[in-house]
């Protein structure tokens, strides 16, 4: 199922095929919401004096909890609390749009809380959300079986149900999170509705991160002829977690525009949706698949 798209993003799609900047911003968040958003809204600012038209956030740029339950007591009702206050401020404020990467929202059918993944335009109204479908419920060996790794999102979030291709001035963008980047079909299925552009704010584990994370963006970058923009969480956390870093924007050949490797920043890439179009028209995959 596809989320309908919001009057605001369908009204402001002008000037489409114009280069646009994108930045992704990494960051090594805590459990500490306003200190979290403080550096959220500064490398925010940043982007913008760099010419970002779009800023997009890593998942849980808000709150990295000491314990996941956290995220149910922290949740906040969607279109009003402090974390979404401060990013349409900001949208405001920088005047670019801003995809807050995830943020725990409650549910009204439900004790769980969604992943949500928030798209602000410039004039700080939410055109988009997008409810993480797949949830991280792994077991991970790493260190040569030294030390184990016990991920179980579902015991807080509920799935995602939605397919969320948004139509804006930018191209038009799919919405993923994180432990997504793994199910190709999600992204082929993003491409049969239109998407141009990938945004995945993830927060890899570094065990798997060193193995996967780069492989599986070119991945979806080249087979779907898309750009990915994938923001991270970079660094040691004071919840004991480690994560990966190495934030990447990719374009639709799977040629990496940007990349920082840990610590918070921002790396941007360039959309060219013209030359896009003629890779796609003159190297057609997406017209050759034959078996779904």
């Amino acid at each position: 199922m596809t989320k309908s798209l919001s009057k605001a993003s369908k009204e402001t799609n002008k000037g489409k095929y114009l280069l646009t900047k994108i930045a992704a911003v990494q960051m090594a968040s805590g459990p500490q919401i306003k200190a979290n958003l403080m550096e959220a809204t500064r490398l925010i600012r940043e982007a913008a004096k760099k010419g970002a038209q779009m800023v997009v956030l890593p998942e849980s740029f808000a709150l990295m909890a000491m314990h996941e339950s956290e995220n149910i007591d922290l949740a906040e009702n969607y279109g009003k609390g402090p974390i979404q206050d401060t990013m349409r401020q900001c949208a405001i404020d920088n005047k670019v749009w801003i995809v807050a990467g995830s943020v725990p929202l409650k549910l009204d059918d439900s004790e769980k809380v969604s992943a949500s993944s928030l798209m602000f335009n410039d004039k700080g109204e939410i055109v988009a959300r997008y409810n993480k479908i797949h949830l991280f419920d792994v077991d991970i060996n790493s260190d040569n079986n030294k030390t184990k790794e016990h991920y179980r999102e579902s015991d807080t979030f509920e799935y995602g149900k939605d397919i969320v291709v948004v139509d804006t001035p930018f191209g038009k963008i799919g919405m993923a999170i994180c432990y997504d980047l793994r199910f190709p079909m999600l992204f082929r299925e993003m491409v049969k509705q239109g998407a141009e552009i990938f945004l995945i704010p993830s927060a890899f584990a570094k065990s798997t991160g060193k193995i996967h994370w780069e492989p599986l963006i070119k991945a979806r970058a080249i087979e779907n002829q898309c750009y990915v923009i994938a923001p991270a969480q970079g660094g040691y956390h004071v919840n004991g977690r480690h994560t990966y870093g190495n934030s990447m924007a990719v374009d639709y050949l799977g040629q990496v525009h940007g990349l920082r490797l840990k610590g918070s920043g921002i790396i941007t890439i360039n959309i060219d949706l013209k030359a896009q179009k003629k890779l796609r028209e003159s190297f057609p995959v997406l017209k050759h698949t034959k078996l779904i």
